[in-house]
């Protein structure tokens, strides 16, 4: 089977005047379905850019993205658009929601743009523990109530893979474990494909493989290990010495 993300030599540059940032250099990876992968480094290390390049939302500056089976390179704008709405679901720390609209419009706003039937909404928010809450405005919801509907909204499709960024950043450790909980479900009952962008190792523990970015350039990428042992691979990392890849 194909894999579901497929970065093979990515590259992605930035040109500021004269001067010219390097955010990802010579990135190779590929997430199969049902793999739940954290990525980690210091600021600065390409993190985002990794993500925002294998979800279509940047272009790489070289190299190839493969989403679901597709080129991104060979896609328009708005094929590119098509395809995250049926195949992608996204979380973002800051939720990314309309605070004016329901929790049930905001769960089903994909579909109502043109995308594909979502899953019986009580059916979703049952499984993000948000039952009853259908008619209730998503600003007078708690942070963490607000993260929930994001994840239902993110798997209303059942998309094939799910990019997170720091989906706890926001959250204390007890609603954060809870959002973990419900993407680690996700991968484990529904074959999703998770790549979470994190900077906290509890966050990364609930991950079946670490990938380690330094200076844009992956530097390590196996299986996950317990909460020290991330923390003491990502010490590696931002202090220089090489990590063990796979």
């Amino acid at each position: 089977m194909d894999p579901v993300v497929q970065l093979t030599q990515v590259s992605r540059r930035y040109r500021t005047g004269q001067r010219e940032t390097v955010a990802l250099d010579d990135v190779s990876l590929d997430v199969a379905a049902g793999e739940f992968v954290a990525v980690m480094g210091a600021t600065g290390s390409g993190k985002s850019t990794l993500l925002h390049c294998a979800a279509g939302l940047e272009r790489p500056s070289t190299g190839t993205v493969r989403l679901a089976g597709r080129d991104l390179g060979r896609l328009g704008e708005g094929a590119r658009t098509r395809l995250r709405r049926d195949h992608v679901g996204v979380v973002f720390q800051s939720y990314n929601l309309l605070s004016e609209l329901t929790v049930a419009q905001n769960v089903l706003l994909p579909q109502r743009l043109g995308g594909p039937r979502a899953r019986p909404l009580t059916e979703l928010l049952g499984s993000v523990g948000l039952t009853g809450t259908e008619r209730r405005p998503v600003g007078e919801l708690s942070g963490g109530q607000r993260q929930r509907v994001a994840v239902a909204r993110a798997l209303a499709a059942d998309p094939a893979v799910v990019f997170a960024d720091e989906p706890t950043g926001a959250l204390d450790p007890t609603t954060g474990a809870h959002v973990l909980g419900l993407l680690r479900r996700a991968v484990d009952t529904r074959d999703v494909a998770v790549v979470m962008v994190t900077h906290d190792p509890r966050a990364a523990a609930t991950s079946d493989r670490l990938v380690l970015l330094r200076d844009g350039r992956l530097v390590g990428d196996g299986p996950t290990p317990d909460v020290e042992g991330i923390t003491a691979r990502l010490a590696a990392v931002s202090g220089g010495r090489p990590a063990v890849a796979r």
